[in-house]
């Protein structure tokens, strides 16, 4: 059990939250449109890829970015620069979840399992982005929004624009708040010349870019209430998940970044986690 605790806190499982309930609205979506009845192994199998998908990401990022990792106060305690895990056995962690995700898409169509590669290379890919463009916040975003395509894919085994839209939620709400969350490092980024918007913009601009793309975030959240003819119970996710977008927005200032991880953690877990309540509770009820 202390192993599993280990590893959990390696890739900040509880931040599985962010991006799980998406792929739960695609995957309900999708049984919706095409009146399909509920597979409990289909939907565990889904579940299996993105607990698999996102213990790769965030193991290859920590193992990645272990140097720099040591050199920052806020993150020198993690597990590998502490010393709980060492670089090698985090490397096998990665590439034995790796291995588990492609192999488990091949269990859902053939669709998922040629895309998995193409979507492993996404989520891999992000780490490597800081090193050289700013616009690493939108690789990543990019990584957590395949997750409600891909579920509405596992279901149906072809793309539609619903699903497009909630996938371009997921796009601009990642990467609005991550560029919230980087504004800690923006002296650190600036001395090891790591780029992010923060470093590139300094934290005034880059907190008003953040804004202007939650505020984008939140018309393609009422343009897929629009699109779904949502009723009232999508309509009141989207008010809530629009309202916590906007709160979070007032919990940070350039000159004061204490609130950094309520606006991070807190606000967005609840915002998701509701949002796709109230979403999916729609879809099933109607």
């Amino acid at each position: 059990m202390g192993l599993i605790k280990k590893y959990a806190r390696l890739v900040k499982f509880e931040h599985t939250l962010f991006a799980l309930p998406f792929a739960l609205i695609g995957f309900f979506m999708a049984l919706s449109q095409h009146e399909s009845q509920l597979s409990l192994r289909l939907l565990v199998l889904v579940l299996l890829c993105m607990v698999f998908a996102r213990n790769a990401a965030m193991g290859f990022n920590r193992w990645l970015d272990r140097r720099f990792d040591r050199l920052n106060p806020r993150t020198a305690q993690r597990e590998i620069p502490a010393g709980v895990i060492r670089p090698r056995a985090a490397l096998i962690f990665v590439i034995a979840n790796s291995l588990f995700f492609i192999t488990t898409t091949w269990f859902i169509n053939q669709l998922c399992f040629f895309l998995a590669p193409v979507a492993l290379f996404v989520i891999l890919f992000y780490s490597y982005t800081k090193r050289f463009t700013p616009l690493c916040h939108f690789v990543l975003s990019l990584g957590l929004a395949i997750a409600p395509m891909g579920a509405y894919l596992a279901v149906t085994g072809h793309f539609g624009w619903q699903p497009l839209l909630l996938s371009l939620v997921v796009f601009f709400w990642v990467s609005g708040f991550d560029i919230i969350y980087a504004l800690q490092d923006e002296d650190f980024d600036k001395d090891l010349k790591l780029k992010s918007i923060p470093a590139y913009l300094g934290k005034k601009k880059a907190l008003w870019l953040s804004r202007i793309i939650h505020l984008t975030a939140a018309v393609f959240v009422v343009a897929l209430a629009v699109v779904a003819n949502g009723g009232w119970l999508q309509w009141t996710g989207s008010a809530i998940f629009t309202g916590l977008l906007f709160y979070q927005q007032t919990l940070v200032k350039p000159d004061d970044l204490h609130k950094v991880n309520l606006a991070f953690f807190t606000s967005n877990g609840v915002a998701s986690v509701l949002y796709a309540l109230f979403v999916i509770a729609g879809l099933l009820l109607t």
